[in-house]
Order: structure tokens, then sequence, then C-alpha cells
């Protein structure tokens, strides 16, 4: 399970370690790559500007993508992900603490697997980061790269 990447497009610090602390509370081991903002990721994924050269064979198992991000916000980041051959298939679950319905049916209309809104609670967040990882991470079987 440890060879599978999570990329988590998150700004808020906070929720950064909230998320790394319910990884670690789950004993979830996998490789955690944190991208700061939707310019940052897709230039992670894409292998260009500061993360040019990286290996674009080496794939994200599952996207945790916010939508409240700076500089290109992460519907922009969906919308760029499924246009483009190279990650159209990728598993995205965008995790939000937006209870707008418009962010959610557009998430889905843009092709977003899943729409999970970040429980407030520790407790609850810790468990929907368990549901989560058990999910992506060991029963999704995710198309061939």
């Amino acid at each position: 399970m440890s060879e599978k990447i999570v990329l988590l497009v998150e700004d808020n610090a906070d929720d950064e370690a909230l998320t790394k602390r319910a990884f670690r509370k789950n004993n979830i081991l996998n490789e955690l790559v944190v991208c700061r903002n939707g310019v940052e990721a897709l230039d992670w994924l894409f292998a260009t500007g500061p993360h040019a050269g990286r290996d674009t064979q080496v794939r994200p198992a599952v996207i945790l993508l916010d939508l409240n991000l700076p500089l290109l916000s992460g519907l922009e980041v969906l919308r760029r992900l499924r246009a483009d051959e190279r990650t159209r298939l990728l598993p995205v679950v965008v995790l939000t603490s937006s209870k707008e319905e418009q962010d959610l049916i557009e998430s889905y209309r843009l092709g977003a697997n899943s729409y999970v809104r970040k429980p407030v609670d520790f407790a609850e967040f810790v468990e929907a980061t368990r549901h989560l990882g058990l999910y992506w991470l060991m029963l999704n079987e995710a198309p061939p790269g």
C-alpha cells in the first residue's frame, strides 16, 4: 500500500496538518505530496515549472482537492485535469469545507469521482480520512497508467 502516492492540494496549513495527523492516526503510510495552490498542483502533475524533470510516470493513486485555492481554484484544476489525456482518468476526491450546492454540482459536472465535505470535528475528520484511505488506496481499482 505504501507505494501509492496521495496528492493533497490544500492551501490551509491547519487542514494540511489535520490531514497528516489523521493519516498517521489511521496508519495510512502512503507518501503524501502536498501542493498549496492550483498552479503548484498542475506543475507537479504535468512536471512543469519548479517540478520540470519530475518523472510523470509517478502518478498519485488519488488526488484530494480543495476547492478554495489561491492562484487557480480547485474547479479550474479539475477542469484542466479532465481536459488532458494524461490526467483525465486520475481519481479526484474533492475534499472541501464548501457547503455550496453549486460547488457540489460543478465538481461532478467537471468529472470529480467523489465529493466530501470536511468534517469540523477532529474525530469525524479522522473517521472520514480512514474511509477515504481504505476505499481509494485499498479497494478502488484505478485505471491503468
